[in-house]
């Protein structure tokens, strides 16, 4: 029997003790985020009472690879650290392979396979195509100049440009409510930049 209580708990609990102080985006507000949204979008795909635990695991384990601070390929690390813990919690090997698809699914450039897989890569990247696209692009912003110290905001905005046109939405609720205002957003960057 899973016990998502306590792995919700004790993954949580690592995530606001062990992240390192300059992750303001990778931080455990934006695991919940993930958690949150891919919960919703998961109901409104219509997904089984089985596989929203799944989906509501692979999100908040998705970004746990940022405790050993790892940054490049942390979705790798995040499926060690789920390949570690979940058996304490009474998941099997076949659930923790479909959970470690869904990680996967949130490495940039997206590849979902399946509909948990764009359930969670669409929950992970919500934000762009909402009103708080900024307010959260700024948060990247500040982590990345930790790696890059020289990154300007001229930089930054010409990265969130392409990074826009190149993504888009996996499953029917994003396309649906959030792509118009992705698109809102990638029109004010590239306004902002004439």
């Amino acid at each position: 029997m899973k016990n998502w209580n306590l792995l919700y708990t004790n993954v949580m609990d690592c995530l606001k003790t062990q992240l390192s102080p300059f992750l303001i985006y990778h931080h455990w507000k934006h695991t919940q985020h993930v958690l949150e949204v891919s919960e919703y979008i998961a109901i409104q795909e219509n997904t089984t009472e089985k596989d929203m635990l799944l989906i509501k695991t692979a999100a908040l384990l998705h970004d746990a690879g940022f405790i050993n601070g790892v940054n490049e390929g942390h979705e790798e690390e995040s499926i060690r650290f789920a390949e570690k813990k979940l058996p304490e919690f009474g998941y099997t090997k076949k659930e923790i392979e479909i959970i470690a698809g869904m990680i996967r699914a949130t490495t940039i450039p997206q590849k979902p396979k399946n509909k948990l897989e764009r359930i969670l890569a669409d929950a992970d990247l919500e934000y762009l195509g909402t009103e708080n696209f900024e307010r959260i692009g700024n948060k990247l912003y500040l982590e990345l100049k930790h790696y890059n110290p020289n990154l300007s905001l001229e930089e930054w905005n010409e990265m969130q440009i392409n990074f826009l046109q190149s993504h888009f939405y996996h499953t029917d609720y994003c396309i649906q409510n959030r792509a118009a205002v992705k698109e809102k957003n990638l029109q004010q960057l590239i306004r902002r930049k004439k």
